[in-house]
């Protein structure tokens, strides 16, 4: 008889004594996924017991002494009445005809009407069925794969072809998580990620929900119960539609970078991300989307360019602002009057050491910052007041840049200027990732 056969039967003894002859063919050929060719550890288990009994007779020549040579028929059959040692039955409600598994889970999604093109399985079972495996496993030096993952595979090629439906590791749209401890089926719908542009065409409003600094978002006389410092904010306009669209729970904003209250986001907008959490509709036309966002904004807050995005691209978007390009346009009004001449020298500007304004120093690490002014134009309006357009690296604290900030931004145009000069109006006119 050949070592390899030797070996397996050996292994084979040795586990169904562990088991007083109590183990279902799937995990018996569990502890012989490396070592026995097969369809799956069903195949493997029963041609390990076939194996056993045709060659039960020539055993006590060749097996190891550890093993006894009288082995009962009853240790190497599969129709034990009693229920398996490893995973007490657990297994035969995957393979079962009726009332399966796969059937609970299918009933359990046609119930919650969640639309998914993909999906994951994954499983609890009772420790003590991962403690006896394990027992196994050590007892006989076995490096092989545990329960938990072939239930998953199991159950996730079952519904896969029920329910033509492809399984996905890395990203998938939904996740069936089977807890047998429990005897619960628990469904999680990953979220949907639309990225986009914004424009914000009025001033005073927030990118995003901005809690009540007196209640912090509970509700009191000042924000008049409403728990927010301002009615309106970007965010709140593109998620209220897509949350009823898709039928989320929840929305999360993720932009790249963020305008002031009191500055417009013009030209081809701002990139963002909206986050839609647990989308019962994944389906949905971006394009009637961004037409009842534009409807609802009124005229303040329009969207463009919508498609569907990968959740990295949730990390992409709130990359380094260093790594953006920026336009803005800002008016510029000074203390004294300046002549056209006088503003010349504020096209050399460029290196620009910037520490961290005073006006978000308490949200920001105090430091200092070098960012570059790529080009600078202006155009003189009146003797004490001019409007900038600047080309500049992200990050660049505009108002600061023209205010010096209390000599905590050097060059600054007040500097350079040589009189002191304010930011009256501030507009991105362009953002680019």
């Amino acid at each position: 008889m050949e070592s390899e056969i030797i070996e397996i039967m050996n292994n084979a003894f040795k586990i169904i004594e562990m088991c007083d002859g109590h183990i279902c063919s799937r995990c018996l050929g569990r502890n012989f996924s490396k070592t026995v060719q097969g369809d799956g550890n069903l195949e493997r288990g029963e041609y390990v017991r076939h194996l056993l009994s045709e060659n039960a007779p020539e055993v006590s020549s060749e097996v190891s002494s550890e093993v006894s040579s009288e082995v009962s028929k009853d240790l190497v059959s599969a129709g034990s009445p009693n229920p398996c040692y490893v995973c007490n039955g657990l297994l035969d409600e995957i393979d079962a005809t009726e009332n399966s598994t796969t059937d609970k889970i299918i009933k359990r999604i046609d119930e919650s009407k969640i639309e998914f093109s993909n999906f994951l399985v994954g499983c609890r079972v009772d420790p003590e069925i991962l403690n006896r495996e394990k027992e196994i496993h050590d007892a006989l030096d076995l490096d092989v794969e545990n329960i938990k993952k072939e239930i998953n595979r199991e159950i996730g090629k079952d519904l896969s072809i029920r329910l033509d439906r492809e399984v996905e590791f890395d990203n998938p749209h939904l996740v069936v998580m089977v807890d047998f401890k429990n005897e619960n089926i628990e469904l999680q719908t990953n979220p949907l990620f639309i990225e986009g542009r914004y424009r914000k065409l009025v001033r005073g409003i927030p990118q995003t929900k901005w809690p009540c600094t007196a209640c912090k978002g509970r509700g009191c006389e000042r924000c008049n119960y409403t728990g927010k410092m301002y009615l309106e904010t970007v965010e709140e306009f593109i998620s209220k539609d897509a949350l009823e669209m898709t039928n989320g729970t929840s929305a999360k904003f993720h932009g790249a970078g963020r305008e002031d209250i009191d500055v417009k986001m013009l030209g081809s907008g701002r990139p963002f991300v909206l986050e839609i959490k647990e989308p019962h509709i994944r389906s949905i036309d971006l394009e009637e989307l961004e037409n009842r966002v534009n409807q609802h904004a009124e005229g303040k807050v329009e969207v463009l360019n919508l498609k569907f995005v990968g959740k990295n691209r949730r990390s992409q978007i709130k990359t380094s602002s260093t790594d953006t390009y920026k336009v803005y346009r800002a008016l510029v009004q000074t203390e004294g009057d300046v002549a056209k001449e006088d503003l010349e020298p504020l096209k050399s500007l460029d290196v620009i050491k910037q520490r961290t304004p005073i006006r978000v120093s308490h949200r920001r690490a105090d430091k200092i910052r070098t960012r570059h002014v790529k080009n600078l134009e202006f155009k003189r309006l009146d003797s004490n007041l001019f409007e900038l357009l600047i080309h500049c690296e992200g990050g660049l604290y505009i108002k600061e840049l023209i205010s010096g900030d209390e000599d905590r931004t050097n060059p600054s145009v007040s500097q350079v200027i040589g009189i002191p000069a304010v930011c009256k109006k501030l507009d991105v006119m362009e953002v680019n990732i």
